[in-house]
């Protein structure tokens, strides 16, 4: 088994004494991808808030065992900062000198498919673009464990895709550990090594891992099949 970044055990929070979350379990290992589904308003970024360190649960416990970037549904890219700099942020805030942040983050430009956009402003970049500034900029912080929330909702099918393919072929260079948050099941089969669910009327509960034999695409009939036999699964775990 490999090394066991964050974990979070029997976690309960409510706001107003309204109950949110109940009995949420949960683990991540080096090099694992694990998606979050659930409805609206079921609960899933106040889980990430939690195990951000953003707020604190009513009870239970949350272990981290890894530096814990974190990033938002939006890019949230300062648009008087560079490209670079936007990148180069969470290392000039814990006081790597400027020159050697920036070099840093002009190093792995290219593999994040932002080659020649160091001196860019972001609002003259697309979509796709910002968000690999920001992943590029939450790998930065912490290159073990990434919390991910919704990174791809606001991207349209294509840029999506590519995206996905590119995540999925650079998971072991990079070492990436994921937890995400999806409202996508089809997202969530592709990218997950394991599915979590967050159940019911509030306060939600979150069903045990379901393990996914992730392929890029179902081919065969058997993996046709095993897909959506997978889909049913969550549907199931979505509605209870």
């Amino acid at each position: 088994m490999s090394k066991l970044l964050l974990s979070c055990k029997n976690i309960y929070k409510s706001y107003d004494d309204m109950p949110v979350l109940e009995d949420v379990s949960l683990e991540l290992h080096r090099g694992e991808i694990a998606a979050i589904l659930g409805r609206s308003g079921s609960g899933k970024s106040t889980l990430f808030n939690l195990l951000a360190c953003l707020d604190t649960p009513d009870s239970g416990q949350i272990e981290h065992h890894a530096r814990v970037g974190y990033m938002m549904q939006k890019d949230l890219l300062l648009d008087w900062k560079t490209v670079q700099d936007n990148i180069a942020l969470p290392l000039l805030l814990r006081s790597v000198p400027p020159d050697e942040a920036r070099a840093t983050a002009r190093k792995y430009m290219p593999i994040f498919g932002l080659e020649g956009l160091e001196n860019r402003w972001p609002a003259t970049l697309s979509g796709g673009q910002r968000q690999r500034c920001a992943l590029l900029r939450t790998w930065l912080y912490s290159q073990e464990l990434m919390l991910l929330d919704e990174p791809f909702s606001g991207l349209d099918a294509l840029t999506r895709a590519a995206l996905y393919k590119w995540l999925l072929e650079h998971k072991e260079e990079l070492g990436l550990s994921i937890l995400l948050i999806t409202h996508s099941i089809e997202e969530a089969i592709l990218l997950a090594d394991h599915l979590y669910i967050l159940q019911g009327e509030l306060p939600s509960r979150l069903s045990p891992p379901i393990e996914n034999s992730r392929t890029e695409a179902a081919s065969t009939p058997e993996q046709i099949l095993e897909r959506e036999k997978l889909r049913q699964q969550i549907n199931a775990a979505l509605v209870n």
